[in-house]
């Protein structure tokens, strides 16, 4: 693997646990110093003693992203510890699955303030870092959710599309500055993360992600990417460019489609535990690790994102096949004349 973050530094939000942690594994094995912010402090010290075995450089900020002073110390603590920040990665989140009828109003608005909030405190630390400088990168994590509402997850649906709409405003800002500042938004599919065993949940039976479960090691080489080679937005996996083009052309039979198929995609057969905890407000004790408990299930590449990652292959391989075709077809052609 190439040490190409060697000297960068790069923040992750969320890193304790699911997407954040797999991401805080790639690159430091990319050679990258990473500044690991989140609540839990048990799954910060697992992770940090990860990075510093995978090569990379690790330097703990435990802070609530949904506090703005906590964000902007924790900044200033990594790049006190570091020097000046790289890429800044927006990946914090909380959830509660239920039926918006039966989620508690400061529920609702704690999901706001820790998965949209978080990521625009987080966003801000990192641009008063960032601007005098005229350079860094910012990424957004966002989801097929920031275009497309799904049933039983209302908080979450409404915060990752604050997200998306937060982010194109400050991209028009920033292009209109001239800044050299770089914004991107990731669009995740299904995956298989810790969350869903910890999620604040009014179901009866387990939850469980919806539709095709990517393991989150591949959205993490995905960001990496896009923290090497910044681009407006990348889609991971097949399905986000599927729901999201979907709902661009027939919003409303996705309505009625998710009405009937939402509820019992989104469980497993097993009944949920009346003692389940939740880290809602609080972070779960222990290490948990950056998957879930849905390996079997989960595919471990996606070819869409190889693609989208590896646009110069991709396009030279189209060119050679297209270039092929048509050699075929003239060929072909020659022969016929001839004859």
């Amino acid at each position: 693997m190439k040490k190409d973050f060697i000297g960068k530094t790069v923040v992750i939000t969320g890193a304790s646990a699911g997407l954040g942690r797999a991401m805080a594994r790639e690159f430091a094995a990319h050679g990258a110093n990473v500044g690991l912010i989140a609540r839990g402090l048990d799954g910060l010290r697992a992770a940090n003693e990860e990075v510093e075995e995978l090569g990379g450089h690790g330097y703990i900020a435990q802070c609530d992203v949904s506090n703005a002073d906590a964000v902007e110390e924790a900044a200033q603590n990594i790049e006190n510890h570091f020097g000046s920040i790289d890429v800044w990665i927006n990946n914090a989140m909380i959830s509660v699955f239920g039926p918006f009828k039966k989620i508690e109003a400061r529920d609702f608005e704690h999901v706001t303030d820790v998965t949209y909030l978080g990521q625009v405190y987080g966003t801000s630390a990192a641009l008063k870092r960032m601007l005098p400088k005229n350079r860094g990168t910012i990424i957004l994590i966002g989801s097929a959710l920031a275009y497309r509402g799904i049933p039983l997850q209302s908080a979450y649906c409404g915060a990752k599309h604050a997200i998306h709409g937060f982010f194109e405003s400050l991209r028009s800002e920033l292009i209109k500055d001239k800044s050299n500042v770089k914004l991107s938004m990731v669009q995740l599919p299904a995956m298989n993360t810790t969350q869903f065993s910890w999620v604040k949940s009014y179901l009866k039976n387990k939850p469980k992600p919806m539709g095709k479960i990517f393991e989150p090691e591949v959205a993490a080489r995905a960001v990496v990417s896009i923290a090497r080679d910044p681009e407006r937005e990348l889609y991971v996996g097949y399905p986000t460019v599927k729901t999201i083009w979907g709902n661009k052309v027939a919003p409303g039979f996705l309505d009625e489609y998710l009405a009937k198929t939402g509820y019992s995609g989104q469980q497993t057969d097993e009944p949920e535990s009346p003692d389940r905890q939740n880290n809602l407000w609080h972070p779960l004790p222990g290490d948990h690790g950056a998957h879930g408990s849905f390996d079997k299930e989960s595919a471990t590449f996606s070819p869409e994102t190889w693609m989208a990652t590896h646009k110069k292959i991709t396009f030279g391989i189209l060119g050679a096949i297209a270039g092929g075709v048509c050699a075929s077809v003239l060929l072909k052609s020659n022969k016929s004349n001839e004859n």
